[in-house]
């Protein structure tokens, strides 16, 4: 066997144990809860490198356990058409890569939530090709493999609401000392405008623009219901 054909049998091998093993944990993640991810261990590692205090706060609760004032929420504040796309919202990223071309601020909301629950539970923070690419993978194969409740179940325990701070329960305990399951529209508004950069807001008290994103939010909550097509 010549050295290239070496070379190639390696590197279908190693596909196909990538593609086994990601499977398997997609499967699992369907059925079991996400108690970490790289996300969390990496900002931990940052943490201790830099000397600064340890701080991780995640509790996985199921999804009746949580609001559903914050299930719309996010949706109206970060994947309007959550319910509807197969992953990915393509008018979002037409509409954000002509922003692009026209040299105007990229417009937020290209990134839906089924893509943001694969890059928070199977991969890294990060901008490159390679990293966008894993993540259209595990998009689809959250997509094809759980439901949509479960997408949302997983993304709400997952997400970043601050500087350590993991999913909706720990969040609501942080900032209003309350269990996710008892959030007002106007406390899930909130921990819903931080989304889009949570180490630098606050869910509450809030600042002058944080208040602006919790009315809006809390005005699309009120004549949004996209929890109830399907």
């Amino acid at each position: 066997m010549t050295r290239g054909k070496k070379i190639y049998r390696f590197l279908w091998k190693c596909a196909g144990v990538f593609f086994g093993l990601s499977l398997c944990f997609v499967l699992l993640f369907r059925f079991f809860p996400v108690y970490v991810t790289p996300l969390m261990l990496i900002r931990a590692g940052e943490q201790l490198v830099t000397g600064k205090k340890l701080q991780l706060q995640h509790t996985w609760v199921s999804i009746e356990a949580i609001s559903k004032n914050l299930s719309l929420a996010v949706i109206c504040s970060e994947d309007q058409n959550f319910m509807d796309h197969f992953g990915f919202d393509f008018k979002a990223i037409e509409r954000s890569l002509d922003a692009a071309q026209k040299g105007t601020k990229r417009l937020r909301g290209a990134s839906t939530i089924s893509q943001q629950t694969a890059k928070n539970v199977f991969l890294w923070p990060g901008r490159s090709w390679v990293r966008k690419g894993l993540e259209v993978y595990f998009t689809v194969l959250i997509e094809i493999a759980w439901s949509k409740e479960r997408i949302l179940e997983v993304y709400l325990n997952s997400i970043e609401m601050g500087n350590g701070i993991y999913g909706a329960e720990a969040a609501s305990q942080h900032y209003f000392k309350k269990n996710a399951k008892n959030l007002s529209k106007t406390q899930a508004a909130a921990l819903a405008a931080v989304l889009p950069n949570p180490r630098e807001y606050r869910a509450h008290p809030p600042s002058r623009y944080i208040r602006s994103r919790i009315d809006w939010i809390v005005g699309q909550m009120r004549h949004f219901r996209p929890l109830e097509r399907k």
